[in-house]
């Protein structure tokens, strides 16, 4: 059985009923002149007590079978049942001795019995009150508390999804591309191995962060763009123009090498028309991911798990949507930058 931590609801409480409830029921000028003050207080203390800690038993007993909050109902009713008969029987059976022993200086009436039932019993409505109302508040709480705990471990666990596809993604296309320059040029292929060592380290490293900021991102592209010259020399272009008043602010790691190497799958790079990537921030501080377009022939067709990915993970993260956009000659994508990490979102 739970305990109800009222001790000092209890203190207070108790002393105050019976001090009220003496002056209401006790007036020697006109009943009980051979009791003192001191002597009906300390009675009307101790019938406190017996009613404070009956109503509280039944309490405790109706919170261990209904301890819910959608049990609210029948916990109250169990209560209500309890206060009702416990009522009664002590009521009327303490007003019976007064009645048999004459305490007060004389014998008990019909109506005696019905204001020393009745009279109490209003006292105990408010006083249950307080308790279930704590009580109520608690649950609430809690039940609020755990609802969160679950939203939030199954948040982590879409983001962990989600990072789970993007980092054997990103080992597969840069594999593929070795796997293309160990045939063409042997040496490069060499370089581009210690080059990708490196670059995969800042995978490895943001794995257990959600978000990390623009200017470390922006450092991690320029590593990655070395990658793609390598292989594709002057066919691919890169231009970022950042405000520096920007680079602080967070963005999920990958998410500009997502879009940059999403530009050069799907569109042809030649020397003489090099394919044009721009990483910008306009007047409103969105991040803008432009390249110019021109479609490969006989592509195969793309999952898009790329930006899928990227709109999944701001959708989750309770952040603006990403914006697509293109034309025959243009593929932008607008990125809100994120002004401040939340703790839940930052780190597992």
């Amino acid at each position: 059985m739970e305990k109800l931590n009222d001790r000092w609801l209890r203190l207070v409480g108790v002393p105050l009923i019976s001090i009220v409830s003496n002056f209401i029921f006790f007036q020697p000028d006109n009943d009980a002149r051979h009791i003192s003050r001191g002597l009906a207080l300390g009675v009307s203390l101790g019938e406190c007590v017996l009613v404070w800690e009956v109503a509280r038993l039944g309490i405790l007993l109706a919170r261990d079978r209904y301890p819910r909050l959608n049990q609210t109902t029948p916990r109250i009713a169990v209560q209500v049942s309890w206060f009702v008969v416990t009522m009664i029987i002590q009521r009327l059976a303490l007003v019976y001795v007064y009645d048999r022993t004459q305490f007060w200086g004389y014998p008990m009436s019909e109506r005696a019995y019905w204001v020393n039932t009745l009279i109490p019993l209003l006292f105990v409505v408010p006083l249950a009150t307080i308790y279930e109302a704590r009580y109520l508040y608690r649950q609430w709480w809690v039940t609020y508390y755990e609802a969160e705990q679950l939203k939030k471990e199954a948040l982590q666990s879409q983001l962990d999804s989600l990072k789970a596809q993007i980092n054997p993604h990103f080992l597969f296309n840069s594999l593929s591309t070795l796997s293309s320059l160990v045939v063409e040029n042997p040496k490069q292929a060499e370089r581009f191995i210690e080059e990708l060592a490196s670059v995969y380290r800042y995978v490895l490293q943001t794995n257990d962060h959600l978000l990390t900021t623009l200017a470390t991102e922006l450092q991690f592209i320029r590593a990655y763009f070395h990658l793609l010259q390598m292989r594709f020399g002057r066919s691919v272009e890169l231009t970022v123009r950042i405000e520096d008043r920007f680079n602080t602010l967070l963005i999920p790691p990958l998410t500009l090498q997502l879009l940059v190497e999403n530009a050069v799958k799907h569109n042809v790079a030649l020397p003489t028309k090099p394919l044009l990537i721009q990483i910008f921030t306009d007047e409103q501080g969105l991040l803008i991911v432009r390249n110019s377009v021109r479609r490969k022939q006989n592509m195969v067709p793309s999952n898009r798990t790329g930006l899928s990915n990227i709109i999944t993970k701001y959708r989750l993260l309770g952040q603006p949507e990403v914006v697509i956009s293109q034309s025959d000659d243009c593929f932008q994508v607008t990125i809100p930058l994120i002004q401040e990490a939340r703790h839940d979102y930052t780190h597992h």
